[in-house]
């Protein structure tokens, strides 16, 4: 079985918070806050709350607090909750040149 490249939690982009029950880096693939829960799976609706909430926080430093939306979609790895917040009316980091490149 391959393993789950959230599980490894390399550091292979920067990353934004860090603690006992979850992890927030730019995503490699869009540059946007990504939250990721450490334990592989799907958390209950409560954790999932707080998981958001700590996105939500790092996401208004970053766009501004109405300038973000969160996407729950687990595109490439559906089994390990994560999340993006990405910039309003957007999918890339505007401040990254990948969203020049779609």
């Amino acid at each position: 079985m391959d393993e789950c490249p959230l599980c490894s939690a390399h550091q292979v982009t920067p990353w934004l918070h860090e603690d006992d029950e979850c992890w927030v880096a730019e995503c490699l693939v869009c540059r946007t806050p990504m939250v990721v829960w450490r334990t592989h799976g799907l958390p209950d609706a409560d954790l999932e709350a707080t998981l958001l909430a700590r996105l939500e926080r790092i996401a208004g430093d970053r766009y501004g607090r109405d300038g973000f939306w969160i996407d729950p979609e687990r595109r490439r790895i559906p089994d390990h909750w994560h999340a993006h917040a990405r910039p309003a009316g957007g999918f890339f980091d505007p401040a990254s040149d990948l969203h020049l490149k779609y």
